[in-house]
């Protein structure tokens, strides 16, 4: 998909877009951010030995 300029669309446009993105936003399942960084935390340790960044 080709990069859009924004400047270039309508006021009207701009509004289209702007309630697609919505509409795919209301679709998306909210979690609490302490189950979500709990996950994180532990994906990242689990993987801290194979990151080249982490082991030098």
């Amino acid at each position: 998909m080709p990069a859009i300029n924004i400047e270039d669309l309508s006021e009207k446009d701009k509004l289209k877009m702007e309630v697609e993105q919505l509409r795919k936003e209301v679709k998306l399942e909210r979690q609490p951010v302490s189950k979500c960084s709990e996950e994180i935390k532990n994906y990242i340790e689990e993987r801290s030995g194979e990151d080249p960044l982490v082991k030098g």
